[in-house]
């Protein structure tokens, strides 16, 4: 990785891939993890991975969880691979879209949702 990188966030490294997450990619991974939500508060993290704020806003927020005792259920979705899917996620649960995102779902429903600089792994709890 160069230097510039390093600094820029080139290079996405890790974070699409790190073991935090599950993936919405589908419709269908969206209807599971909303029924899942009727278990155990879960939280969405919308990103769009070109993104620079998005990018660093992500790894404050998966540091935040690494270090914390609170391991909640995460799902990640990539905006600019599954646009369709924000849209949905919009639309069905009547939130206004917004990249960053995080939504914390509970019985299928929002119940707490920040945007940028706002997001902390405390809205979980």
């Amino acid at each position: 990785m160069s230097f510039f990188d390093k600094i820029f966030g080139g290079k996405e490294e890790g974070s699409e891939k790190n073991l935090l997450w599950k993936y919405i990619q589908s419709e269908e991974d969206l209807k599971k993890a909303i029924e899942h939500s009727f278990n155990q508060k879960i939280a969405i993290f919308k990103h769009s991975t070109s993104c620079f704020i998005s990018k660093t806003v992500l790894k404050n927020f998966e540091k935040e969880i690494e270090n914390s005792d609170n391991k909640p259920e995460l799902y990640f979705l990539d905006l600019l691979a599954h646009r369709s899917i924000s849209n949905k996620i919009a639309a069905d649960l009547n939130i206004r879209h917004e990249s960053p995102q995080l939504l914390v779902i509970e019985n299928g429903k929002v119940v707490n949702s920040a945007s940028h600089q706002h997001i902390s792994a405390d809205q979980i709890v």
